[in-house]
C-alpha cells in the first residue's frame, strides 16, 4: 500500500522507518545532523509545497530516503493506521 505524503507522491507503507515531527526533532542537534548528511548525500526528497512540518524516513532496496512532507506527523500517522486492513471479531 501507499501513504500519500503531498505534492502528488506516494511511500510504500512497507518501507517507512518512521514519521517524525520537525518542531519537536529539529531541537536535537543529532537529528539536525542527520538531516543535513541525508541533504549533502542527495538522499531528502521534498513533497511540500510550504515548509515542511514532518519528514518520514524509509529504506529500500538498501537506500534510506527521507520525505519532507507538509503534513503534520499525526496526520500521516493516522492514514498509515487507517491504511491497515480491519481485524474482523
Amino acid at each position: 500500500m501507499y501513504l500519500p505524503i503531498g505534492g502528488d507522491m506516494a511511500v510504500r507503507t512497507e518501507t517507512i522507518l518512521g514519521i517524525f515531527d520537525m518542531d519537536n526533532t529539529t531541537t536535537s542537534k543529532h537529528t539536525r545532523q542527520f538531516l543535513q548528511m541525508a541533504e549533502q548525500d542527495g538522499q531528502v526528497v521534498s513533497a511540500a509545497e510550504d515548509l515542511p512540518k514532518a519528514f518520514i524516513l524509509t529504506s529500500e532496496y538498501g537506500m534510506f530516503r527521507v520525505y519532507l512532507t507538509q503534513f503534520s506527523a499525526s496526520t500521516l500517522e493516522k492514514r498509515l493506521e487507517a491504511l491497515k486492513p480491519k481485524k474482523k471479531a
